[in-house]
């Protein structure tokens, strides 16, 4: 899913308005890995990049410093108006706890001021 970022260690990916942000392949890997945990619309185990369109969203904003209330409001968002779901079922603040806990281990480690 690299997008421009070349050959290098890190990741470019970029959001709605073109910004770039970097970041490793392992913390993209790591929340891949509790999106498919999480699995809000039960596809995980079928479809490997069903929330990777949730990745670089998500790390932008944590990168930035977002709390459990954006990351919460983020996913709820993702799921009612992106997945067509109600977001009630998915417990979209629960997941935002784990990220933001995620978070505060690998984005120390990755450079990012968690």
């Amino acid at each position: 899913m690299d997008q421009g970022g070349g050959g290098g260690g890190a990741h470019f990916q970029g959001d709605n308005l073109g910004a770039r942000q970097p970041w490793s392949p392992s913390v993209e890997n790591d929340l891949r890995h509790l999106l498919h945990e999480w699995d809000p619309i039960g596809v995980a185990e079928g479809v490997r990049d069903e929330y990777d369109c949730m990745l670089a969203p998500m790390l932008q904003r944590l990168r930035a410093g977002a709390n459990e209330t954006e990351i919460g409001e983020f996913l709820r968002h993702e799921v009612e108006e992106h997945f067509g779901l109600d977001p009630l079922g998915a417990r979209p603040e629960a997941m935002a706890i784990r990220v933001i806990a995620w978070w505060t281990v690998v984005g120390r480690a990755d450079g990012s001021s968690a």
